[in-house]
């Protein structure tokens, strides 16, 4: 094992892939001269040239275009967005033409792409470049959506993203680029679609994915104190998504609480509980609970913001509503 940055998992993924298949090339906003606005491609121009690590105009919408149409013709690109939040301006390309052209085709055409970039909040950037599209993307069949939660996580699965056949949606988090973790040793993959126990626990199951599951694990510490054994779910994949490992947990704990970092309404977490209730429902002892921001866009206020996020306060509430404690 070594240790290396959450950035550096994502370069050498990439980089690895690049080495062992000249088909497969990098391209966004300032992915080359600058080593990418958050250093994920640091070195990658120096090692592969201008022709596979490719600098864009600020046009989401064209570079989207161009990489699934290279797509289709028997290139793997992998497309970054300087944030999610900036795919809103390609989405028409992901959504109506990457999600959807191998059906359209009759399988005459595959799509092998990733589009990678960073999601959800990062500190105080506002309304516009704090959202969660996770539940947006999954709810479109076509798509895989992958967040890993941690550097090991992110190399194994870019690099099976990477691999794919299909398009997949690959996010990051800004606040994650610095994360250090440890990292096996030379070429490995991890599966796209199995989520992780990261913890073993027999009260209570915690389902997360992201960074947000940071704040599981605070809880986790805290809640162990008072003799409260969390068992806790990186889900790894939104889809497709690892509903029987849910279940299994769900079966051995009785309770379940849902940690989430996006919008109340439609989301991630209100999928998990269908499947649970239609599957797991005479196991479960108590109301899930799922814990989400604030109905509203994300606020500039640093003390505003504090209170619109989830936090590890907000799990063990969960945490101890579901245990009638």
């Amino acid at each position: 094992m070594k240790t290396l940055q959450f950035r550096e998992a994502i370069c050498e993924a990439m980089s690895e892939e690049m080495r062992s298949d000249d088909s497969i090339y990098l391209m966004g906003e300032e992915v080359a001269e600058y080593n990418g606005a958050y250093k994920a491609s640091k070195g990658m121009l120096d090692e592969f040239g201008a022709e596979r690590v490719i600098d864009t105009p600020i046009s989401e919408l064209g570079f989207a275009g161009i990489g699934v149409g290279s797509a289709m013709l028997g290139n793997r690109p992998i497309i970054e967005f300087m944030t999610f939040n900036f795919a809103l301006v390609g989405i028409d390309q992901i959504i109506n033409n990457a999600a959807k052209i191998r059906q359209m085709s009759g399988g005459q055409f595959a799509c092998p792409i990733v589009f990678r970039g960073p999601t959800a909040s990062a500190g105080q950037l506002a309304a516009t470049h704090s959202q969660a599209f996770e539940s947006w993307y999954a709810n479109c069949p076509g798509l895989k959506v992958v967040v890993p939660s941690n550097p090991a996580d992110a190399k194994g699965l870019l690099k099976a993203a990477i691999r794919d056949d299909d398009p997949v949606i690959f996010m990051e988090s800004e606040q994650m680029y610095g994360d250090k973790g440890e990292v096996p040793e030379g070429d490995y993959t991890i599966p796209i679609g199995v989520a992780d126990i990261k913890r073993e626990g027999t009260d209570v199951t915690i389902v997360s994915f992201g960074k947000i599951i940071k704040e599981a694990y605070k809880a986790a510490d805290e809640l162990e104190k008072d003799g409260v054994s969390c068992e806790i779910i990186d889900l790894r994949t939104v889809r497709p998504m690892d509903i029987n490992a849910i279940i299994n947990s769900v079966k051995k704990t009785n309770r379940m609480v849902i940690l989430e970092e996006a919008w109340p309404f439609g989301n991630v977490s209100t999928e998990i509980i269908y499947h649970v209730q239609d599957k797991a429902f005479d196991y479960l002892d108590a109301p899930i609970v799922k814990i989400n921001t604030a109905d509203t866009p994300a606020p500039y206020s640093p003390v505003l913001l504090a209170e619109w996020l989830p936090n590890s306060e907000d799990v063990i509430k969960a945490v101890k509503k579901v245990l009638y404690k």
